[in-house]
């Protein structure tokens, strides 16, 4: 650690000097606190952040229609519109690849459920499902599963390994949650956890705020600070020793996502993509999401405010919307992709920038909570690494099977959206559609399968054909129903949380 003079002069030339404006009040504890967080800071390097967010947030609510072009043709490939036979290559590939070792699955899980109204990790919570798992069981089981089904065709299981990018405030509970579960059945050392970096928080002058009088204040860098956070953390150099050639990377928030989805990494690797987006058609020209297309010939997604109406409503000539293309958080990349980016690009990332009210301590050492927006926090996002390749893909998948975000909390006087309930009844509904499809009859909308058992409604005749599901059920896999058997349950194919019980 640098020496207090050293800060001292650092931080004059940075004009930052007003971080140690309450050193000499400090206790010793505190001094080592405070001199150990300002030299992990980089004050030439952030400052030159903060000229570029202010330049960046002066061009916000600029309109690109005049730039924007849909994604071309040979670029992208619709899972409804293809032949089964085409579809089936994909997966072989992709199971093929995962049998060999060859796919990780990042998910980014570093937000907090305040939105929710918890006070843990989203990955910890629970929509209310027959079972009651939550996201992180779920997802932990769709990895166990996928490895299951690439041993079925190729007779090698493979190994897919789970990186996990906590944040700060995620890191130890997420952890201690993982552990204490067991890792839900993963082989822990296939579990690797990492925390995505912070950046300081600026006032509109550019001087960093102090939390308190010991600590500077701080937020997490978005997930876009994935690319420096895997460099920074030895995680491209734990995928090289492992063998990882592919990473499917997504948000913790989805409860449809397909972990480790072997069509879409088939159709990333037939196609020798670096880079891969799966979109969902948008709903209407309105509906506040991202559209991925490209900019003056580069790959990119933009954001609802940044086009107007009248190009958000074009359409083809079967009525069909011009940019449709619904960005998802769910992403191909190749490691040499990522490498490349660590290496040469990170630095260029655009940067997305949030007028804040931003709590701190001023020059007299009081707490001041502003009523207003005071400064500003700078992210990045995962999908601005698009522009730096060529070697770009995108997947269109159905919303109802592939996409329902968890995002607020169940408000008991509006319309419900993007919240536990609309999580349960999309994951609920996509199972009846499996059970139906399978020869069975759900006239209950609690019945729920178990990602050990199905991950994408395959092997369920056997269970469910000519039968009639008309109580809150969770149709268990064998290793389950084993379970129940040599714990002396009785019959009750209902779990939670690991542990079997009858409703």
């Amino acid at each position: 650690m640098v020496t207090l003079q050293q800060l001292r002069e650092v931080l004059v030339e940075n004009n930052q000097s007003h971080l140690l404006h309450f050193y000499d009040e400090l206790n010793d504890e505190e001094k080592q606190k405070l001199l150990a967080q300002l030299s992990n800071i980089n004050f030439s390097e952030v400052n030159q952040l903060f000229k570029n967010a202010m330049e960046s947030l002066n061009e916000q609510g600029v309109k690109l229609d005049s730039k924007m072009k849909p994604v071309p043709s040979h670029t992208f490939e619709s899972e409804e519109s293809i032949n089964s036979e085409l579809l089936a290559q994909y997966k072989k590939l992709g199971l093929e690849e995962i049998s060999k070792g060859h796919v990780a699955v990042l998910l980014m899980a570093g937000g907090q459920g305040t939105r929710l109204g918890v006070n843990y990790p989203k990955g910890m919570y629970s929509v209310g499902l027959p079972s009651g798992k939550t996201l992180f069981q779920i997802q932990a089981e769709r990895i166990k599963k996928v490895m299951n089904l690439s041993k079925q065709q190729t007779g090698t299981a493979g190994n897919i390994v789970w990186y996990i990018m906590t944040s700060g405030p995620t890191d130890k509970t997420t952890e201690k949650f993982l552990k204490n579960n067991d890792y839900f059945g993963l082989n822990k050392n296939d579990v690797v956890q990492f925390k995505q970096g912070l950046l300081p928080c600026f006032d509109f002058d550019g001087k960093i705020f102090l939390e308190d009088k010991n600590t500077v204040a701080l937020a997490p860098d978005g997930n876009g600070g994935i690319y420096r956070a895997l460099k920074n953390n030895g995680i491209l150099e734990d995928m090289k020793v492992r063998g990882v050639k592919y990473l499917h990377a997504h948000s913790v928030d989805n409860i449809l996502v397909k972990v480790a989805d072997p069509v879409f990494i088939g159709y990333c690797v037939k196609k020798g993509a670096e880079c891969g987006a799966k979109v969902v058609k948008k709903s209407g020209p309105n509906e506040a999401i991202g559209v991925v297309c490209q900019i003056d010939g580069k790959f990119q997604v933009v954001e609802y405010s940044e086009i107007t109406e009248k190009t958000a409503n074009l359409r083809d000539e079967e009525g069909n919307l011009i940019f449709s293309s619904g960005n998802i958080c769910n992403h191909f990349f190749s490691t040499d992709f990522l490498n490349k980016i660590a290496d040469r690009f990170e630095s260029q990332l655009k940067l997305h920038v949030a007028k804040k009210k931003i709590p701190h301590v001023n020059q007299r050492g009081e707490n001041v909570k502003p009523s207003t927006p005071n400064g500003i926090k700078i992210e990045k996002f995962v999908f601005d690494v698009f522009e730096f390749t060529n070697k770009f893909v995108t997947w269109e998948v159905p919303r109802h099977s592939e996409f329902s975000a968890l995002k607020n909390a169940d408000n008991p006087e509006g319309t419900a959206v993007d919240c536990p309930t609309t999580s349960k009844r999309d994951l609920l509904r996509l199972h009846k559609k499996y059970i139906e499809n399978a020869g069975g009859k759900v006239t209950t909308n609690e019945v729920e399968i178990s990602p050990l058992l199905s991950y994408a409604g395959e092997n369920l005749e056997i269970r469910v054909k000519g039968k009639v599901f008309d109580k809150k059920t969770v149709i268990l896999s064998d290793e389950e129903q084993l379970f129940m058997n040599n714990n002396n349950t009785i019959d009750g194919p209902v779990i939670s949380n690991g542990k079997f019980y009858v409703e």
